[in-house]
């Protein structure tokens, strides 16, 4: 069961309530990450400078930085809503990207996690080692 939503801030003043969100994910080589988010994956580049690559991602400005060394999280960084999961891993695979299986957590034949909500759920890397992830919301979720 979902927690309840928070109240509204008693001052009224919501500074980001309808900001748009940038995400940013790590990279050691910006034309390797370009090669994965660019042509594995689809987006379409919007910049592109010696510092980072922008992305269109359905919608959200992702910005792949150039770092000197990414900082490994064993947890998401990144992750996309998808209504067909089975469908997305598929073509995924097709490109030669594989679904990471994680220790402990019970997984199907494709490599798909169901949280007890129903969402169904799925890992992948970036070639930097950032954990990426696909979600298949709950039939009749809408949001």
């Amino acid at each position: 069961m979902a927690a309840p939503a928070d109240p509204p801030p008693a001052s009224g003043v919501e500074p980001l309530s309808g900001a748009a969100i940038i995400a940013f994910v790590a990279t050691t080589d910006l034309e390797r990450a370009h090669a994965f988010y660019g042509g594995v994956l689809g987006l379409v580049r919007t910049e592109a400078s010696p510092y980072a690559n922008a992305y269109d991602a359905g919608g959200t400005s992702l910005r792949v930085t150039r770092v000197e060394r990414v900082a490994g999280a064993a947890y998401t960084v990144l992750g996309w809503r998808v209504d067909d999961i089975t469908g997305a891993i598929a073509a995924l695979g097709a490109r030669g990207v594989a679904v990471r299986r994680l220790d402990g957590v019970e997984q199907d034949d494709d490599g798909v996690w169901t949280a007890p909500g129903g969402a169904r759920i799925a890992w992948f890397e970036d070639p930097d080692g950032n954990v990426l992830s696909l979600t298949e919301p709950p039939s009749g979720d809408t949001g």
